[in-house]
């Protein structure tokens, strides 16, 4: 599958392969583990997905990519996800835009494919993958979301948009940003209509996200839903963007453990288990 790539294919390859020693291998042992693709509307939606082979109708879970796409670290979280009981399923959304596997830097993926994705697009992807995993046998009363960067930004989006989802975990997605017909809106502006409740999990070093803004979802949130209100938000002080992934020279251990477990535990303690 063309999205599913290794690291050096992505815009940093230099600096994520000096990386490469330390990224997580997380064995498919138990799992049924590989590609899959559904239609949606006449457009083949393709992604990767990991589901634990002794578990009848596992709880499913969501998984959004950053913006490089379903590559193998994504890949790999899925595996981890499903070793855990859940079936995690990470379709890959900027397809129609482009492959951002393909891409060798970062602005130029931004402004050819990412910022060319509607946010209504990713919505009705998300959807039917979700009814397509129930045809499955997958549990969709069971449903949790996750991603990361570009797709905590959306992790939160969709626990506004779907009333199945019963928790979320939001990995340094940008809470605040300009509208515009693709992004009609962003995570602090949906609060009031979130349905489970997100783990925000942020860097107090992210360069790309400002730590006010946070502060200002922080505030948002206790004037939301209930939902809203049973939302938590956590910031690793030292810690950059990107602290999960084990890939790239961003990855710090001590957060990105601390935040598994936080994420597990979340997850767990809110029926999604």
């Amino acid at each position: 599958m063309s999205q599913t790539t290794s690291a050096a294919s992505l815009g940093y390859a230099a600096a994520a392969q000096a990386s490469l020693a330390q990224a997580i291998h997380t064995p498919a042992t138990g799992l049924q583990a590989g590609p899959f693709s559904l239609d949606v509307a006449g457009f083949a939606l393709s992604g990767y997905s990991a589901r634990p082979l002794a578990v009848d109708k596992p709880p499913v879970i969501l998984l959004i990519s950053e913006i490089f796409g379903v590559h193998e670290h994504i890949a790999d979280v899925a595996r981890r996800l499903a070793q855990q009981g859940y079936w995690a399923l990470a379709p890959a959304l900027f397809l129609r835009q482009g492959d951002a596997g393909a891409y060798r830097d970062i602005p130029t993926l931004m402004q050819d494919v990412v910022y060319k994705v509607p946010d209504a697009q990713v919505m009705a992807d998300l959807d039917a993958v979700l009814a397509w995993a129930q045809a499955q046998g997958g549990d969709v009363g069971r449903l949790g979301v996750t991603g990361f960067c570009w797709g905590g930004r959306i992790s939160w989006l969709y626990a506004a948009h779907n009333p199945a989802v019963r928790a979320a975990v939001a990995w340094y997605g940008r809470v605040i940003g300009v509208c515009s017909e693709r992004t009609p809106a962003h995570p602090i502006d949906r609060v009031g209509q979130l349905h489970g409740p997100v783990l925000g999990l942020y860097g107090g070093c992210d360069e790309g996200i400002a730590l006010d803004t946070v502060d200002k979802m922080k505030l948002a949130l206790k004037k939301g839903s209930v939902a809203a209100q049973r939302s938590e938000i956590h910031v690793y002080p030292q810690a950059p963007h990107a602290f999960f992934a084990d890939y790239r020279p961003s990855y710090r251990q001590d957060e990105a453990v601390d935040g598994w477990q936080r994420c597990l535990a979340w997850f767990a303690v809110h029926g999604v288990v």
